[in-house]
C-alpha cells in the first residue's frame, strides 16, 4: 500500500515522495491511464488519502468540492463551499488546494470561506468565512489590493497536530490565525498582514517550532503555541504577488517574488529571541509562481529565463541551467516538481513530464513524455500513480496515471 498525499506538495508539503511509496526510475514510453475525468474550472491541485481522490472545481457558478474512488473515479459525494470568483489571471474556480487530515477534508474557497467536511460523506462539521468573521479583506481587480485580496485565496491551509493555520489576511491582528482543527475555534490570532499566495508551513529552527508564513507583506516566523511574532522580513512588491512555498534548510528560509528576487534569509537565534539576517539574494534566479523543491542542499526549481535550474541553498549560486523545455515566447512558465527517489519529476505547464537526476553536478534528463494538456496545477502521487489537472482558463480532465513499468 503506497502512501497517501494529502495535501499541497505532500505529506511533508515538501514536495517529497515519502519513502518506502513505489517509485519508476525511467518514465513508461506511453503511461496506462487508468481513467480520465472531465472537471469543471479551477487550479486547485487534487489530494488522495485512504483510496479516495479529492478534487475542487467550479461547478454552475459554485466552487464545488469532490470524493471520487481513486481506483476508478466514481464519485462519492460533492459539496458546495463557495460562489465562484473570476478575474484576468485565470478560471472562475478555486484556487487552493484541499487537505486531508484522518476523516476531515478542509477546503479554502478564493474569497475566504474555510469548510471543514466528513471524508466519509461531505458532511459540514464546521465553517468560518475570513471576510464576514475575521475581518479580511477581499475586493478582487476593483482596487489596487495585494496578494489574496486581489486574486482569492490560494495558500493551502496547514494541519499539524490538533490546530489548523491559516494565512486569513485580516488587518485587525487576524493576518494569521490558529484554529482548532475539530471545532473550528479559534485559538490565537496574529499581525495584520495582507494574505499573499502562499501556503503556511512548519519548521523547527533554533529548536523552537515555528509557523513561517509568506504573507504579501514578507516574510514571517510565529511562535507556534501562542502565534508570538518571532521574526520578520519586509518585502513590499507590487499588488504582494508573493506565492513560493518557503523551503528550509538548517537556519536558512528561502522564498522567491518576481520583482525582489531570490531570497535566502538566516534566522539567528540570540539571548532575547530571534533575528533575521539576508544570507543572500539573487534577481537573476527569480522564481514566478512556481514553488523549488529541495533535494540534499539544493534547491530545484524553474527559473525566470523559462529555464529549469538547480542552485546552492546556503549561498544561492546557481550550480546549472537548462533550457528547452518551456515555451521560450510565454508570457508566464510554470512547472511543479516532485522528489522521485535520486530523480526529480517535473510536470511543464505544456502537459509534459521530465524526469532527471536529483544533482547539483550537471542537469542529466532521464526520460520525458507528454501526458496532458496546458496545465497551472501541482500533481499528486500516490502508489505508483500520478493524478493531474490540467486546464488554465477552461475546463479540463483530472487523470490518474501509472507510472509503473508493466
Amino acid at each position: 500500500m503506497g502512501a497517501d498525499w494529502p495535501q499541497w506538495r505532500g505529506p511533508l508539503r515538501s514536495g517529497h515522495v515519502p519513502s518506502g511509496d513505489k517509485i519508476p526510475l525511467v518514465l513508461p514510453a506511453t503511461p496506462v491511464d487508468v481513467w480520465r475525468l472531465k472537471v469543471g474550472e479551477g487550479l486547485a491541485s487534487p489530494v488522495v488519502a485512504a483510496g479516495t481522490v479529492f478534487y475542487f472545481d467550479a461547478i454552475a457558478g459554485k466552487e464545488t468540492l469532490h470524493a471520487i474512488e481513486a481506483a476508478s473515479a466514481r464519485e462519492l459525494w460533492q459539496a458546495t463551499v463557495d460562489d465562484t470568483f473570476r478575474d484576468s489571471q485565470g478560471p472562475a474556480g478555486p484556487r487552493c488546494t484541499p487537505v486531508v487530515d484522518g476523516d476531515r477534508v478542509y477546503a479554502l474557497s478564493c474569497k475566504g470561506e474555510l469548510q471543514c467536511r466528513k471524508t466519509i460523506d461531505g458532511s459540514l462539521l464546521w465553517h468560518v468565512n475570513f471576510t464576514n468573521e475575521l475581518g479580511a479583506m477581499f475586493i478582487g481587480e476593483k482596487g489596487n489590493a495585494a496578494g489574496a485580496a486581489r486574486h482569492g485565496n490560494n495558500g493551502s491551509p496547514l494541519v499539524a497536530g490538533d490546530r489548523l493555520y491559516a494565512q486569513v489576511g485580516g488587518t485587525n491582528g487576524a493576518g494569521i490565525v490558529c484554529f482548532d482543527k475539530k471545532a473550528g475555534t479559534v485559538i490565537w490570532k496574529s499581525q495584520n498582514d495582507l494574505a499573499g499566495y502562499a501556503p503556511p508551513i512548519m519548521a523547527k529552527i533554533g529548536g523552537v517550532e515555528q509557523v513561517i508564513c509568506f504573507t504579501a507583506d514578507g516574510l514571517i516566523g510565529l511562535r507556534e503555541s501562542d502565534g508570538s511574532l518571532l521574526w520578520c522580513v519586509p518585502m513590499k512588491t507590487g499588488y504582494g504577488r508573493h506565492v513560493t512555498t518557503p523551503v528550509v534548510l538548517d537556519d536558512i528560509v528561502v522564498v522567491a517574488s518576481h520583482q525582489v528576487g531570490l531570497i535566502g534569509t538566516r534566522i539567528v537565534k540570540t539571548d532575547g529571541g530571534f533575528r533575521s539576517e539576508q544570507a543572500w539574494s539573487s534577481k537573476e534566479l527569480a522564481i514566478n509562481f512556481s514553488s523549488p523543491v529541495l533535494f540534499g542542499k539544493h534547491l530545484f526549481g524553474l527559473g525566470p529565463a523559462k529555464n529549469l535550474i538547480c542552485v546552492e541553498a546556503l549561498t544561492g549560486k546557481l550550480a546549472w541551467s537548462q533550457d528547452g523545455y518551456f515555451n521560450a515566447s510565454a508570457d508566464k512558465a510554470h512547472a511543479s516538481f516532485i522528489v522521485l527517489g535520486e530523480n526529480i519529476l517535473t510536470l511543464t505547464d505544456g502537459g509534459e513530464l521530465v524526469l532527471f537526476r536529483a544533482t547539483a553536478a550537471e542537469f542529466k534528463e532521464v526520460s520525458r513524455v507528454q501526458i496532458c494538456a496546458v496545465n497551472w496545477c501541482n500533481p499528486a502521487y500516490a502508489n505508483g500513480k500520478l493524478f493531474v489537472r490540467d486546464g488554465i482558463k477552461t475546463t479540463g480532465e483530472l487523470l490518474c496515471l501509472d507510472l509503473m513499468p508493466r
